[in-house]
């Protein structure tokens, strides 16, 4: 193997590594929210679908709680679907990375 045949295969390898770095940063910094039609309820979750926020308006104390619940529960459930669409997209560039050439 010639030293040129090898800094190609060192090159096509630090692409590489720098592609699964940027991903990495990528799902550390992700974060998706969603709120419901009236903005009473705003969630917020990371990479992982785990919760990091929640926050209510003052308009939620006139609401019914038999309503609240499944409110909140739509509400975060949307940011977690927010955020698979997001990894996908991070995880779906690294795949294209490492098939390309």
């Amino acid at each position: 193997m010639s030293g040129n045949e090898m800094d190609a295969i060192v090159a096509r390898a630090q692409e590489k590594i720098g592609l699964l770095e940027d991903a990495l940063d990528g799902l550390g910094r992700l974060r998706a929210r969603a709120s419901d039609e009236k903005d009473t309820v705003t969630a917020e979750v990371d990479g992982n679908g785990t919760l990091t926020g929640l926050w209510m308006d003052d308009s939620i104390a006139t609401t019914d709680s038999r309503a609240l619940g499944p409110l909140i529960v739509a509400t975060v459930s949307e940011a977690a679907r927010l955020a698979t669409e997001q990894r996908m997209e991070l995880m779906n560039r690294l795949q294209d990375g490492f098939e390309s050439p």
